[in-house]
């Protein structure tokens, strides 16, 4: 898979990045079945064949129980990976609680580092409850983002948004937005089409509906017609299906190109 530009980051992004939810967290979540976390030695291997078939994107968040320090115990450090980190929501005992104060944010970033392991962080995104523009008009979270930023803590800035509106808000002002856009849910197409007309970095949330998708095929080849989406985050622990998804992806790319 060739690498794409992510807006105006600077960043190069593989079309498909490995989300890692799975990795770190398997209770309240929105998969058909349930599922056991991997082990160290089963981590390490889904981050070498990632890295092989062409992945460099790895998507996490606070709230993805312990999939940071699980990333920075595990990850082959030698790999250029851009990770896609979270501010504003943390997952305890069962449970999903927000912040999005400035004193919090700054919290979450120093604490990312630490698990990550590393000096900054690629993309970060307001992992938002829903209410996007309440937490724009009256958190602090995004100018807190864009201060680590000018700090040097954080190449580039976003939300992971739920609503159109906060999307647009998002592409208009700030890095990256991370959207959600699949055969059945295609509400959110005038963030992906404001974003394209600015040249601004799209990831894409559920394109396979957290795994719901009846053809994994039809659903990439449906999100993948969208030209402002760069890199489309599917979270899995199965190396098959990293596999099957790498190959549909590659071959709808080459159909395109």
């Amino acid at each position: 898979m060739e690498l794409r530009e992510l807006g105006m980051t600077g960043l190069q992004v593989s079309p498909l990045g490995l989300g890692t939810v799975k990795i770190g967290r398997n209770q309240q979540v929105k998969y058909p079945g349930g599922f056991t976390i991997p082990d160290d030695s089963e981590v390490r291997a889904l981050f070498d064949l990632a890295w092989e078939l062409g992945i460099n994107v790895l998507d996490t968040a606070p709230a993805y129980g312990n999939s940071e320090e699980r990333l920075g115990q595990l990850l082959p450090h030698r790999h250029d990976w851009i990770i896609v980190g979270k501010v504003g929501e943390i997952f305890t005992n069962g449970q999903s609680s927000f912040d999005f104060s400035a004193k919090f944010t700054r919290q979450s970033i120093e604490r990312s580092l630490k698990r990550l392991r590393r000096d900054y962080l690629d993309v970060v995104l307001v992992h938002s409850d829903g209410d996007d523009i309440r937490i724009i008009e009256q958190e602090a979270v995004c100018d807190a983002l864009q201060e680590l930023k000018h700090a040097g803590l954080i190449r580039a800035v976003g939300m992971s948004t739920k609503t159109v509106a906060g999307g647009i808000w998002c592409v208009e002002n700030m890095d990256v937005v991370m959207a959600t856009y699949n055969p059945v849910y295609t509400e959110e197409l005038p963030v992906l089409q404001r974003a394209a007309e600015l040249g601004k970095g799209v990831l894409l949330k559920k394109a396979l509906q957290s795994g719901h998708a009846k053809s994994v095929a039809d659903a990439l080849r449906f999100v993948f017609a969208q030209p402002a989406v760069h890199s489309v985050i599917v979270g899995t622990i199965n190396p098959q299906h990293l596999r099957d998804n790498v190959a549909i992806t590659t071959q709808l790319l080459t159909e395109h190109s």
